[in-house]
């Protein structure tokens, strides 16, 4: 089975989710970026702070911060691992592939969650968060078309692509992704 993982998909596909259950179920380390820049903040490390500062200003996190925080998380890690939500972009990829190769621990299969945008935008209504009306959410699946579609390419280019239908229960969008991760890459 592929242990060294990443998820991709539109802002509703089920990423989240389906990349928490996997890293449960099979023991993967789940790098979840969000997650991992508040993790850090909340450990105090020298990381932590420098992200606290840079969130506090209302800035984003530099890439050269993220790839700090994940080679401080997967270095001297033997096991697999799940980053979700990162690489957002072909030059967070690349930077992210060095890192990777100096650690000897490469990216193994790109799991691509697919969804009709008609579908998403249901998904992401039914959220019922107050900045989230139909007008935003299509600017959001369009700008994450416009940022993903190099990422894409680059990754199929590599032949270590593999689209998921993530329509469905949880179960079956778990089912499709387990006969992947245990199929040739």
């Amino acid at each position: 089975m592929k242990r060294r993982l990443l998820f991709l998909g539109p802002p509703g596909a089920g990423k989240g989710t389906q990349a928490q259950r996997l890293a449960e179920h099979h023991d993967l380390l789940h790098l979840s970026t969000g997650d991992l820049l508040r993790a850090e903040v909340r450990s105090g490390s020298e990381l932590g702070r420098r992200a606290e500062a840079v969130m506090a200003r209302g800035e984003l996190v530099s890439d050269d911060l993220v790839l700090a925080i994940v080679r401080h998380r997967l270095e001297g890690h033997g096991g697999g691992w799940l980053l979700d939500g990162f690489p957002r972009n072909l030059g967070q990829a690349e930077a992210l592939e060095h890192l990777l190769a100096e650690l000897h621990q490469e990216i193994e299969l790109v799991v691509l969650m697919e969804l009709p945008d008609e579908v998403l935008l249901q998904r992401l209504l039914q959220r019922g968060r107050a900045d989230d009306d139909e007008a935003v959410i299509r600017n959001r699946l369009e700008v994450y078309r416009q940022q993903t579609a190099p990422l894409i390419d680059h990754y199929r280019d590599r032949d270590l692509l593999r689209p998921i239908d993530a329509a469905g229960t949880m179960d079956e969008v778990s089912e499709r992704i387990e006969t992947v991760l245990t199929g040739p890459v």
